[in-house]
């Protein structure tokens, strides 16, 4: 969760490890809302899991189903009617892999592991304060802050077998890793060290996957937080920043030589990408007040393709964009609202050009998209 870095308070949590039958069990009730006609394409629909605000054990999942054209809040709670404590506290990533959804849930230390379909309970991996999720071939890899905060305490990367759920491995990285992509039979991971300010990390680590070892570190910029590659293979990095005199900036990395071959002076929330264009949306704050963007680049030639690619004026109803997913299939834009970060956010769907298609409330913060193909 991006906000979280700004509270070092959280290192109160770390000492204790806690999982979801910790809290009363809240049920929210499902609520289904039609908000366009149905649409016969290759993704069937798209998962949202909504962070929750700290401590509220209010992270949830909600359902857009494209078949239908019914969102779906509060979708977890209506398939799983019978899993005590609900989904727990702090969303933090979400993917589909194979024919299983994984939902990861910071600070109730575990991945919830459900049917891809229906979002039905399967399993779960017990990792402490765990942050984001990746897969390559038979594993899935889940990186964790570990217990600790500060200098000292490294985080890692646990390996896990998606076939049987069973952990097979862990290898230490940098400080407070956040973000991972594969690259070949590499692992690349974003390290922040965000709560170890001003001691902040400054690199990516790499892990080979057959050894399931570090086997460099590349320097970067620090405070890093999201990783992914592009159309041709080239990873993509965001630095915070420290929140003061170095601002959040954007880098790419060339994993064919390890080195950094481009230093963007723009700060991205988040993004997310389709082909050769990289859709991005911003919340940064200045010294007059908190400024919002929506751009598009071409991930080939570094050009600002749109510096605005809401175009009806729709924007002015956002209020914090905090998340960003455009589907590869119809290149519908989807940008989720945290609002005030402590009551329900709401997803804004703009088609390719821009123009509002919809518009619906969510769970509180609604920060990570998960596709599901047909």
């Amino acid at each position: 969760m991006k906000k979280l870095c700004l509270f070092l308070i959280l290192a109160l949590f770390f000492a204790v490890v806690s999982c979801r039958e910790d809290y009363d069990y809240i049920n929210y009730g499902a609520t289904n809302t039609g908000v366009q006609e149905p649409e016969d394409i290759a993704v069937k629909g798209l998962y949202v899991l909504n962070e929750g605000n700290m401590g509220s054990n209010k992270a949830s999942i909600d359902f857009f189903d494209y078949s239908t054209g019914v969102f779906t809040e509060n979708y977890y709670n209506a398939q799983n009617p019978n899993v005590a404590g609900s989904l727990g506290d702090v969303g933090n990533d979400i993917r589909v892999y194979r024919d299983k959804l994984y939902a990861v849930i910071n600070l109730s230390n575990y991945v919830e592991v459900m049917d891809a379909k229906t979002a039905k309970h399967i399993g779960e991996i017990n990792i402490q304060n765990c942050r984001y999720i990746n897969f390559h071939q038979d594993y899935a890899y889940i990186t964790s802050y570990g217990g600790a905060v500060g200098s000292s305490q490294p985080g890692y990367v646990l390996k896990v077998d998606v076939n049987t759920l069973q952990t097979v491995g862990k290898v230490f990285v940098g400080k407070q890793p956040d973000q991972m992509e594969v690259i070949g039979d590499r692992l690349y991971v974003a390290n922040s060290g965000a709560y170890s300010a001003p001691d902040y990390d400054n690199t990516v680590s790499v892990i080979d996957l057959n050894t399931f070892t570090e086997i460099k570190k590349i320097p970067v910029a620090i405070n890093l937080s999201n990783i992914k590659k592009d159309d041709t293979g080239k990873l993509w990095i965001t630095s915070r920043g420290n929140y003061g005199n170095i601002p959040p900036k954007t880098y790419v990395l060339n994993p064919a030589t390890d080195q950094v071959i481009k230093e963007i002076n723009m700060p991205m929330s988040n993004f997310d990408m389709v082909e050769n264009r990289l859709y991005y949306c911003s919340s940064a704050w200045t010294s007059s007040g908190t400024v919002s963007s929506y751009g598009i680049l071409d991930t080939d030639t570094y050009q600002v393709i749109s510096n605005n690619f809401i175009t009806d004026g729709t924007q002015t109803g956002i209020v914090t964009p905090y998340s960003i997913a455009v589907n590869p299939a119809n290149s519908d834009i989807f940008i989720g609202d945290a609002k005030d970060y402590t009551s329900s956010g709401e997803m804004f769907c703009y088609n390719k050009f821009g123009k509002l298609k919809w518009k619906v409330k969510t769970g509180d913060i609604p920060g990570h998209f998960a596709f599901l193909p047909k």
